[in-house]
């Protein structure tokens, strides 16, 4: 009796590690695909060109080259204001010389 429940036990420790061995197996398999998949992701992120930063890139040039423009336009404004100013005083001058 004692030798069949010996017996018995060792069958069960068997499947048990059998079951065990399984699982991680499976574990192991799920792991290699998610490390393959990652590599994967990895190399397409690197080999993709960034299209986003060429559009930035341009956004910006475009965006200084508004204000750069509305700048030069005051200038233009201001410079044509002083030489207004300017000549309204020549000639202020030349009446006041003139009496």
């Amino acid at each position: 009796m004692m030798r069949r429940d010996e017996l018995i036990e060792a069958l069960r420790d068997r499947d048990n590690a059998r079951h065990k061995n399984a699982i991680l197996w499976c574990l192991a398999i799920i792991g290699a695909i998610a490390a393959i998949a990652a590599i994967a992701y990895a190399v397409y992120r690197y080999l993709t060109p960034d299209y986003l930063e060429d559009f930035d890139d341009d956004f910006d040039d475009d965006f200084d080259d508004f204000f750069d423009d509305e700048d030069e336009s005051e200038d233009a404004e201001d410079a044509a204001e002083e030489t207004a100013e300017e000549a309204a005083e020549a000639e202020e001058a030349d009446e006041a010389d003139a009496e």
